[in-house]
């Protein structure tokens, strides 16, 4: 079945960031900031670069709140004082992401179990039987390009998809953190499967899989909380890679460069990169960290 093209995202940021304790019990991970965005931002920007009209953003009890006066309060008491100074201007990032396309806020479904395809599965309802989506991990920052317009771009060449993922290409030495994807066609760059933290003589590829997604509703019948796996958590990947026998599922590359914020040293590797690549204060900072 041909899908239509995607328009709707789901962006998960529903686990307990216990690596980041104790900031992460009042604060989403994705609240925190690079440069003075928060990461999540950034990801709801990566979608709207790419057309995307209308994002789903799974997160905890905790974090719904903190989301939804993110994006929709227009603090107009600092608006009133920013005027009365004379510093409208410093008012536009905030206008900014009031005029974002629609943004809805759910929390995960407290019955389903713990995992990352657990957030996509809560989101099920908001995506229709007949459209194809994105999903992105907000612990992902790709900075350069936007992925989830080179998964659309890819999914109007290839229309035959079950599904498309973003790889990067990674250093042997590191092949041993992260999924490596083995190819089912090299030509055609379909996925065979995606081998989780492999010992680095085993590694199948240099291609690092990660939280960029371009899904059809298919996934939804791998996406069942009863099919658990690792450590009894229901796994996106188990998913995709079941997808394989339905149909292709196609691999990309990535255009930019992909960065995790997914534990606190690669975080301020992130935040560092960010600030000395995109921020006016950059060459400050680069010229502080050398003396």
């Amino acid at each position: 079945m041909n899908y239509k093209m995607p328009t709707k995202a789901i962006i998960t940021d529903a686990g307990f960031a216990s690596r980041f304790l104790p900031i992460t019990k009042t604060i989403p991970k994705a609240m925190l900031p690079l440069g003075n965005r928060p990461i999540m931002q950034l990801v709801v920007d990566e979608c709207i670069k790419a057309g995307i009209t209308e994002i789903i953003i799974v997160a905890t009890p905790e974090g719904k709140p903190i989301y939804e006066d993110y994006f929709n309060n227009s603090v107009n008491h600092i608006r009133k004082q920013l005027k009365a100074q004379g510093k409208l201007d410093r008012y536009a990032p905030i206008q900014e992401i009031l005029d974002y396309p629609k943004i809805t806020v759910i929390e995960q479904d407290q019955s389903y179990p713990y995992g990352n395809g657990s957030p996509i599965a809560s989101a099920r309802k908001f995506i229709r039987d007949d459209e194809a989506f994105i999903v992105a991990y907000s612990d992902d920052v790709v900075f350069g390009t936007s992925d989830v317009k080179t998964l659309i771009d890819s999914y109007a060449k290839h229309q035959d998809a079950q599904a498309i993922i973003i790889a990067q290409e990674m250093p042997r030495e590191v092949l041993n953190k992260y999924g490596i994807i083995r190819l089912q066609d090299e030509t055609k760059m379909t996925l065979h499967d995606i081998v989780e933290k492999p010992k680095i003589e085993d590694a199948p590829s240099n291609l690092t899989s990660y939280g960029r997604y371009l899904l059809t509703p298919d996934v939804f019948q791998y996406l069942d909380p009863k099919n658990t796996g690792l450590d009894g958590e229901l796994w996106t990947v188990d998913a995709i890679t079941r997808m394989v026998k339905d149909g292709n599922v196609y691999v990309e590359k990535t255009r930019g460069h992909w960065m995790t914020t997914g534990d606190p040293k690669n975080y301020n590797l992130a935040s560092l990169y960010y600030a000395t690549e995109f921020e006016d204060y950059g060459e400050a900072l680069v010229d502080f960290l050398q003396k």
